[in-house]
């Protein structure tokens, strides 16, 4: 089961409660939402018990991790995966990035782009381009991760789970190596 927080904060951003629109203040200027938020929703959405996750975004902070394995990961088996990528690279593909509003399939207009311009392969309703998807707060969530991501790399290293994948390759490959790391 793959779980975004990013996915998780749109949708409460949707439902237009006060949180949500917490959420979208602090999301429009390039700023990361509080630890406790982000992990109530991560507890309310997934359940171990019943299978096993990929957190996708997931932890952000040090103190993230440390509370994401203290009420969350607890005892059972877990991996922290960096997908490697240059800062350039990962601009590109976030100001190119296209999504679908029907069916959320996701699009890059320089190596996935759709059939058709502006419209989906799979439902055929219109893409969309995030409004957060631009250079100035795409900088501005990177200066954020430089800042904080060598705690998070250290402290899954120190625990024996961080596997590091070079992610500047084409995505197959990417996802391959990943699934190895997964199945082992």
């Amino acid at each position: 089961n793959h779980v975004s927080t990013g996915d998780l904060l749109r949708a409460e951003i949707k439902k237009a409660s006060a949180l949500g629109k917490k959420i979208q203040d602090l999301i429009g200027n390039g700023q990361l939402v509080d630890d406790q938020t982000v992990l109530d929703l991560l507890q309310a959405n997934i359940n171990l018990a019943k299978g096993e996750y990929i957190f996708d975004g997931f932890p952000r902070t040090e103190v993230q991790a440390t509370m994401l394995d203290k009420q969350i990961i607890k005892k059972a088996k877990a991996v922290a995966i960096y997908l490697d990528v240059s800062l350039d690279e990962l601009v590109s593909r976030i100001v190119n990035r296209r999504t679908c509003g029907g069916c959320n399939e996701i699009y890059n207009l320089i190596n996935k782009p759709p059939k058709k311009e502006g419209v989906c392969d799979l439902c055929g309703k219109g893409l969309v381009h995030r409004k957060d998807d631009n250079k100035e707060t795409v900088q501005n969530r990177m200066d954020v991760f430089k800042e904080q991501i060598d705690p998070i790399l250290a402290y899954y290293e120190a625990k024996g789970m961080l596997k590091k994948v070079d992610a500047s390759i084409n995505p197959g490959t990417t996802f391959k190596q990943i699934r190895k790391i997964v199945e082992s």
